[in-house]
């Protein structure tokens, strides 16, 4: 990996980058044909909020794959349980994203 790709804090060097899949429940498909847009939108506006940078994003019709490059202060988990995650944010803005399958 090249020099530059790497992060510096006050004593270290790091680069921590994780893969992230979120799934809807019971991996029904669910996600539209039109469902990336807003779900990149959506995810850049959360990973700009908290300091992230998408190294990749791909949208499958029952699940989200997100590649981020993230602080070494932030777990994995503290990135999929804020209240500002994909989840929340398309159930407060409606479910246009969404098929219903009943």
């Amino acid at each position: 990996m090249s020099e530059e790709q790497y992060h510096s804090a006050s004593h270290c060097k790091y680069l921590t980058q994780y893969h992230i899949i979120w799934c809807s429940k019971f991996r029904f498909s669910i996600l539209q044909s039109g469902a990336y847009d807003a779900l990149k939108n959506i995810l850049a506006d959360i990973c700009k909020h908290y300091g992230y940078e998408i190294k990749a994003l791909e949208v499958m019709p029952d699940h989200i794959h997100i590649f981020v490059d993230c602080p070494q202060t932030v777990a994995p988990c503290d990135i999929g349980k804020s209240k500002n995650n994909p989840s929340c944010i398309i159930a407060r803005r409606g479910c246009f994203i969404f098929k219903f399958l009943y």
